[in-house]
């Protein structure tokens, strides 16, 4: 990966899965240069490069490497399931290799090329209330909100509503009430779907901190389970989603994610825009 030094700007790369897209910045060998100000800066689509999530990489004494993620109004992001597929595939391109380990707060996770395909295991699913967290004992399959919504944990919350129509919905209105609802204390992802076929799933997501986007890795994981848990879909579930189409493996060992990756360009952030951000 191209890497530069502070004085001749910050190198990047744009990538894609389904049209969920990302600024990824490859800090290995030097340590994180990411700050919430500059992670704001990069993302303002007008001003800066503009993302859905920014997934920075850095030294692991454990993993293959380091991935942290922010959003676009500068807070954190917990796991980013089609960030982590597009840095694995960045990563076995780079080593030549069809398996890569990624230390994230979410855990160790693990990616795999099958076939073409980039798989990531983004771990065993949280219903906990705790785990999630919701802000108080409830019953995560059946929320007290309008639409008896589910809520999941993914490393990072997501409130589930299953609706007849998922295209139908008005997500820029409803999105963000049902982020700041009091239930979560650390605002929620939100996530509309409805059943096409068996197995066959529709999503739309708002996602904390960032607003619509036309997929989530995360959220295609948390839809899928909360699908299954509520008997409405097996545990291999293909969702279509207004980027692409990702596919969902709930096996005993985690919940796994696949789809399209893309590469879309390089770049280097000025001077002037990384100092204006300090």
């Amino acid at each position: 990966m191209v890497t530069s030094g502070r004085t001749q700007g910050l190198a990047f790369r744009k990538m894609h899965g389904a049209g969920n897209d990302f600024v990824v910045i490859d800090s290995r060998g030097r340590g994180a240069v990411v700050t919430a100000a500059l992670a704001r800066a990069i993302g303002d689509r007008h001003r800066g490069v503009g993302y859905d999530q920014l997934a920075e990489l850095r030294d692991s004494d454990d993993a293959d490497l380091t991935l942290d993620f922010w959003n676009s109004d500068g807070s954190r992001a917990g796991a980013c399931g089609n960030a982590t597929r597009c840095v694995a595939d960045l990563v076995m391109r780079e080593s030549g290799r069809d398996t890569v380990s990624i230390r994230t707060t979410r855990g160790l996770l693990r990616a795999e090329r099958r076939g073409g395909a980039i798989w990531v295991n983004m771990g065993a699913p949280l219903t906990d209330w705790r785990e999630v967290p919701l802000a108080h004992t409830q019953d995560t399959l059946h929320l007290p909100i309008e639409g008896d919504p589910a809520a999941i944990g993914m490393g990072n919350p997501h409130c589930v509503f299953f609706v007849p129509d998922a295209g139908a919905v008005a997500l820029d209105t409803l999105g963000p009430r049902v982020e700041h609802h009091p239930l979560f204390p650390e605002r929620t992802n939100v996530e509309f779907a409805s059943l096409l076929g068996p197995d066959h799933l529709r999503m739309r997501v708002w996602e904390r901190g960032t607003g619509i986007t036309l997929a989530c890795g995360s959220g295609a994981c948390a839809v899928a389970v909360a699908a299954h848990l509520r008997g409405l879909t097996g545990r291999q579930v293909d969702l279509v989603v207004d980027g692409g189409v990702l596919r969902v493996d709930w096996r005993d060992d985690g919940v796994w994610l696949s789809g399209p990756v893309a590469f879309v360009f390089e770049g280097v952030l000025s001077p002037a825009l990384m100092d204006a951000a300090l």
